[in-house]
């Protein structure tokens, strides 16, 4: 009959260390003398040998305001497009609900500002928050209008 011993077998038993001298891995457990790797519970992370770690040789990049007011920005040329696809009808009042509901903007802006990038062929009715100088000339040249939302 032949006997399998520890080193033939499928399945290794797991090594169960500091268990006696006997065991081969008795008193220190594989893990050498004194110093902070020899304790329980250390975990040296992002430690490279005295070489300045990865997260400190990276720039620090941007800034996050706490803050931050989230303004969906939408030119004019943006709003064409959107017509002459059909996304919206130009007998829709242009407004920042209508637009989330067809999520043509993100649904946690607060804000809508429409700005006058590109031409606008169709009449249109817009309700926003903001809006430049150039989009509300624009809207009302082709007999638009825009009203602004205080």
């Amino acid at each position: 009959m032949l006997k399998l011993n520890n080193r033939n077998k499928i399945n290794k038993s797991k090594l169960r260390v500091g268990r006696g001298i006997g065991s081969g891995k008795g008193k220190t457990a594989g893990r050498g003398v004194k110093g902070q790797k020899s304790r329980s519970g250390v975990a040296i992370k992002s430690f490279e040998g005295g070489q300045m770690p990865l997260y400190r040789r990276l720039p620090k990049r941007g800034f996050n305001p706490v803050r931050r007011k989230n303004i969906a920005i939408l030119n004019l040329d943006k709003i064409q497009s959107y017509l002459d696809k059909k996304s919206i009808k130009s007998s829709d009042t242009l407004n920042s609900e209508l637009l989330k509901k067809l999520k043509l903007i993100n649904k946690n802006s607060n804000k809508l500002k429409i700005l006058g990038s590109g031409e606008i062929k169709v009449k249109i009715n817009i309700e926003a928050d903001l809006a430049s100088k150039a989009a509300v000339d624009k809207l009302e040249k082709i007999g638009g209008s825009i009203h602004i939302k205080k």
